[in-house]
């Protein structure tokens, strides 16, 4: 099984994970978690293994992508490996970070996976311990996943991202839920994407809103989603 859901924050909104494992309780290693940014578990050097405890008791494999509320001084220090034809930071034996511009094969479906997000709060935020640069996706990112999709023809099954493209801030309710939603980079470069990948649906978490967009796009927060 594979189930998507959005930022948990570390323990902040970890109560729908409470939920999925109640509710599935044959969940193994063998069936996949993926949350679409914000995971926010490796935060503090110091408390990383209390921090991550909530999740390495979890039976299934826990995945994510990164969104902008991450330590990524203390992500990036882990090793690089490959898994499942893309490249990841492996944080536990079940806990993986699905890095940006790669293209996985999971249980026969394929994601391509886009992760950082502009920290609208970073002016209350230190930089360097609260907020860090490397949360707006780089040239070398955007390079990495073009690199990555040309080997799969552009055509991928599920994109999880943390932010959107330009144009699904447009659609309700992310237009209509009461505050105006600026453009930021990542906006434009995931535009990009929306105009050269051929997709079946895309997920993406950020706004903590749940909602399907349209047939084919759905922001998630505290709901969840079991691919098919």
């Amino acid at each position: 099984m594979i189930i998507i859901t959005g930022d948990t924050h570390g323990a902040i909104d970890y109560g729908k994970i409470k939920e999925i494992a109640k509710k599935y309780p044959s969940l193994t290693e063998k069936d996949y978690l993926i949350i679409a940014g914000d995971f926010g578990a490796v935060w503090n050097e110091k408390t990383l293994q209390e921090d991550l405890r909530p999740y390495t008791n979890l039976r299934w494999t826990t995945l994510f992508v990164d969104g902008n509320h991450e330590n990524f001084d203390l992500l990036n220090a882990y090793p690089i490996e490959e898994w499942n034809g893309g490249k990841v930071h492996r944080i536990a034996p079940n806990i993986i970070h699905l890095m940006r511009g790669q293209v996985f094969k999971i249980e026969g479906k394929t994601f391509f996976t886009f992760g950082g997000a502009t920290s609208i709060d970073k002016a209350w935020r230190k930089e360097g311990v609260s907020w860090w640069p490397q949360e707006v996706p780089s040239d070398a990112d955007i390079c990495e996943a073009n690199s990555n999709l040309g080997k799969v023809g552009f055509k991928v099954d599920y994109i999880i991202t943390h932010s959107c493209d330009e144009k699904a801030l447009y659609y309700p309710p992310l237009s209509t839920n009461g505050f105006r939603m600026s453009v930021f980079p990542e906006n434009r470069i995931l535009s990009y994407f929306e105009d050269v990948v051929d997709y079946r649906h895309w997920y993406f978490g950020h706004y903590h809103l749940d909602a399907d967009l349209n047939d084919k796009k759905t922001v998630i927060y505290n709901t969840y989603r079991v691919i098919d």
